[in-house]
């Protein structure tokens, strides 16, 4: 038996997120259909991070234990073979420790979110990035995204289905920056609940129109009470862009 990490890229909009779901494709099933026609065995993929529906991913990272004698290549041109037309891709495949766990052993987890800010619709990027047609002050949602950086309980920024068993976080991270036509949120925390990305982005995104203030953010994290969110982003422009290990 062989433990296999996978690196994964994939666009998340035909699915209802990573995780297997009984009621429409995932990510998950989507690549463990295609380690079955290629070895035979009900293996099981566990992932870094479980990304909602419509979420991306540019580096997911993931393991599976396959009995199956295989080298690197054939397993990674093999799945990526077998996965069409999904729009899933392994962009690597390395063998690693029986005891070496995708989402146990991740020590960091880095997110970006893409806010398309111009008065066009995106026609290239549709369905890959929030359109927010309206100007929108960076400089401003920076500065309430440095007052979210720390520990914190992130309860207002928590999704009511979020499994977590604190709503404590230390958010290692959180930086704003226009790039072109585009806003770029990035975030970096060791795990973070459920929606707290999108949930922070939505309100980021209130105080750059204008209608929140800088210190509003702030507020609403001490409220620690979920109908203090002003607004939760849409799935579309998030990415999940690393899971880091020691």
């Amino acid at each position: 038996m062989t433990r296999w990490r996978l690196t994964v890229e994939y666009d998340g909009g035909p699915f209802m997120g990573w995780q297997r779901q009984d009621h429409g494709p995932s990510v998950q099933e989507t690549l463990e259909q295609a380690i079955f026609r290629m070895t035979g065995e009900l293996a099981t993929l566990h992932a870094a991070g479980r990304t909602d529906a419509g979420v991306h991913a540019l580096a997911m990272a993931a393991h599976v234990d396959v009995a199956k004698t295989l080298t690197e290549h054939r397993l990674r041109e093999g799945v990526n073979a077998l996965v069409r037309p999904a729009p899933v891709s392994v962009t690597a495949v390395e063998p690693v420790a029986d005891d070496w766990h995708a989402r146990f052993s991740c020590i960091g987890r880095r997110y970006l979110y893409r806010i398309l800010n111009r008065r066009a619709p995106p026609a290239l990027d549709k369905g890959k990035v929030w359109h927010v047609p309206v100007a929108l002050d960076a400089e401003a949602m920076a500065v309430g995204a440095a007052q979210l950086v720390g520990s914190h309980d992130f309860t207002t920024f928590r999704s009511v289905h979020c499994q977590s068993q604190s709503p404590v976080k230390t958010l290692d991270s959180l930086t704003v920056e226009r790039v072109g036509e585009e806003i770029h949120i990035r975030a970096a925390a060791r795990s973070f609940l459920h929606h707290q990305v999108r949930s922070m982005v939505g309100c980021l995104a209130l105080v750059g129109r204008g209608r929140w203030t800088p210190d509003d953010v702030k507020v609403a994290q001490e409220a620690r009470d979920r109908q203090a969110l002003g607004l939760n982003a849409p799935p579309e422009g998030l990415y999940f862009v690393e899971a880091i290990y020691p």
